[in-house]
């Protein structure tokens, strides 16, 4: 498998198409299309951004590893998601929900927590 066949492959396991993977990127849907045809190389830079994107595993772009993604620690997880969270606008429903926690105090939590719990009952 080519580092472009990997490429194809990661695209098609977060189930993007080539647009929004290239969004993501920076680059166009003509871009991932040629390298994922093979018409262009696969440079260090789209490598770098895909593994930082996509939490890839860099060995498996470069085919000396079958694992294809990096398995995060919660803690690691969560600083990713609040790193997406920050590229929103500032009025988008996420940021305006993680204000919105970031304003609880200790007694509201406990009222979500039960709220929560309540719903993974139901």
């Amino acid at each position: 498998m080519t580092a472009n066949d990997r490429i194809r492959a990661i695209r098609q396991a977060l189930g993007l198409t080539m647009e929004a993977f290239g969004n993501k990127l920076g680059v166009s849907r003509a871009a991932i299309s040629n390298v994922e045809n093979g018409n262009r190389g696969v440079t260090n830079q789209l490598s770098l951004a895909i593994c930082r994107e996509f939490h890839v595993n860099p060995a498996y772009l470069e085919g000396t590893s079958d694992e294809m993604f990096l398995v995060m620690t919660r803690e690691e997880e969560i600083a990713a998601f609040m790193g997406d969270v920050l590229k929103d606008g500032p009025d988008s429903f996420r940021q305006r929900f993680i204000a919105m926690l970031a304003g609880l105090d200790p007694d509201d939590w406990k009222v979500l927590e039960k709220i929560v719990e309540q719903l993974k009952k139901d």
